[in-house]
């Protein structure tokens, strides 16, 4: 695969991924609940396209650990992101996204042990003037959504990191197959002892929520993970951070189309917005004249 069609794919996951703040404020579930349905369908599915399980099977019981720690990191970061949504809403969550890109730049050195391309940290390090103009200006109660918005982003930075660094000892659907399983037999070890702080809270979907669930599960997780591997075997994982961080873009305004979110915002959430989105778009022209990646 060429590097343009690297990008191309993985603009078209994001561009999916942009619905998935949509469909996590819509779907009434809490956030634990719904991530538990949402990799329990995913995993479902990339078993049905798996043509042959030896292909698992092969796989060295290091890389498999490897594997299932990144999904259990990866649905910690999708708990997370969908709490923030509830906490705040999907606009501020998805704008706290785009700090991956900074994070990235402080844990992908440590991760990877190589040394720290400060380039890399200074174009990272300009997002977060933008986000401290987007706090400063939030109503005080979706602080909290923030505060979980920014956790999501770190755990975000680390499980795309270790997913770069471990990418190629395997195909990307069995790779997805084994992080999705991973999650979700983390997150029902977790159900019970949260059922019993939140005995209200519910675990079957109304007919709406499932529907809403196979969206997010086949279309928004199963096609879009699977296209995000691809790319990441042709880039680095600050490139596609940088990539992903368009994620804000594609959601924002669906937000602001489907569930109207721009009569809670801020002008102060526009002006953060414009410059983080002024990194971002800067990132293709920075790497033509300075090597950052």
């Amino acid at each position: 695969m060429t590097q343009t069609r690297a990008y191309l794919e993985l603009h078209l996951a994001v561009f999916l991924w942009g619905f998935t703040a949509i469909l996590g404020d819509l779907i009434q579930l809490s956030a634990l609940a719904l991530v538990w349905w949402r990799v329990l369908l995913t995993s479902i599915s990339v078993l049905f396209l798996l043509r042959n399980g030896l292909k698992i099977n092969h796989l060295p019981r290091r890389s498999a650990l490897q594997f299932a720690f990144v999904g259990v990191l990866t649905g910690l970061h999708w708990v997370t992101f969908y709490g923030a949504i509830k906490l705040s809403n999907a606009s501020i969550t998805l704008v706290c996204m785009a700090t991956c890109a900074f994070f990235t730049s402080l844990v992908e050195p440590f991760l990877l042990r190589k040394k720290i391309n400060w380039r890399e940290a200074g174009i990272g390090f300009l997002i977060v003037p933008g986000m401290a103009l987007i706090v400063q200006t939030a109503d005080v109660k979706m602080y909290a959504g923030i505060a979980v918005g920014l956790l999501s982003s770190l755990l975000a930075a680390v499980f795309s990191t270790l997913n770069k660094k471990w990418i190629n000892k395997a195909e990307p659907l069995p790779i997805t197959f084994i992080e999705m399983s991973s999650a979700w037999l983390f997150l029902s070890a977790v159900l019970p002892f949260f059922f019993y702080l939140e005995p209200a809270a519910a675990l079957l979907p109304s007919a709406k929520d499932g529907a809403l669930l196979l969206v997010l599960s086949l279309l928004c997780t199963t096609l879009t993970w699977v296209l995000c591997l691809r790319a990441m075997k042709q880039l680095t994982a600050f490139a596609s951070n940088l990539t992903v961080n368009l994620e804000p873009v594609y959601g924002i305004l669906l937000a602001w189309a489907i569930l109207g979110e721009h009569r809670e915002l801020s002008s102060g959430f526009y002006w953060g917005l414009a410059i983080i989105l002024g990194v971002v778009f800067s990132y293709p022209v920075l790497k033509r004249f300075v090597k950052v990646g």
